[in-house]
């Protein structure tokens, strides 16, 4: 009850999304064995360091053909490097990129006319910080756990929104208690990345429920 009232007062009607599936960094293989197992999912984040790359891309996209693929690089590119895997990463047709390069260390990306849609995440925490990473950016991960909990990370959601921003909501390691709120605001994403049980050994129960790659209903117990 207490989650539909969020719902309510937030103006959003809920409904499942679809969520992506995390293949960490690893070797080549691994990768491509991980995303070849993540069958029910159709989304797909990978991550990326400045070690070979298009190598690790090329063997997810192998193996998994059928998927829409996202890049997260962890701040771990330059402008040179992202410059140069541009190319390989649209040829893979990857369709977003996730903080390519570190906080504080991004105002090159001002002004500069990527063909695959940039996405903040730690360059983007608070409300105080979106005016400069909208001139930087065309999307922002929001993250409850970095906002401050679901009021301000909604208050952010619609403030990005105001300002034509693209949207997607992330999380850290944790259970579906903890992915629960953030599913609220996964109803105003278009990528929606709320894996964190799937990281874990076991989930706290009842769970939020995942079924054929979606994040549906919050069951009752699980949160409010």
């Amino acid at each position: 009850r207490a989650g539909k009232r969020v719902w309510e007062l937030a103006g959003i009607a809920p409904k499942p999304v679809e969520t992506v599936y995390t293949i960490g960094h690893d070797t080549a293989d691994a990768m491509a064995a991980n995303a070849a197992q993540a069958t029910p999912f159709k989304r797909l984040k990978i991550k990326l360091t400045p070690d070979d790359p298009a190598g690790r891309l090329a063997a997810v996209r192998a193996a998994r053909p059928d998927v829409q693929l996202m890049v997260d690089a962890n701040q771990g590119f330059s402008f040179g490097l992202l410059n140069d895997v541009l190319p390989v990463l649209q040829r893979h047709g990857v369709e977003l990129i996730e903080q390519p390069l570190p906080r504080g260390g991004d105002a090159e990306l001002e002004g500069f006319a990527s063909p695959i849609s940039l996405c903040a995440d730690e360059s983007c925490l608070t409300l105080d910080e979106l005016d400069q990473a909208a001139e930087r950016y065309q999307m922002i991960n929001i993250k409850l756990d970095k906002a401050g909990g679901l009021t301000h990370g909604l208050a952010l959601a619609r403030a990005a929104q105001a300002k034509g921003l693209g949207l997607m909501v992330g999380c850290m390691g944790g259970t579906s208690r903890a992915m629960a709120p953030a599913w609220v605001v996964a109803q105003l994403c278009s990528w929606v990345d709320l894996d964190g049980p799937f990281l874990l050994k076991a989930d706290r129960l009842p769970g939020l429920d995942y079924a054929d790659g979606e994040a549906r209903a919050v069951p009752r117990g699980v949160w409010g």
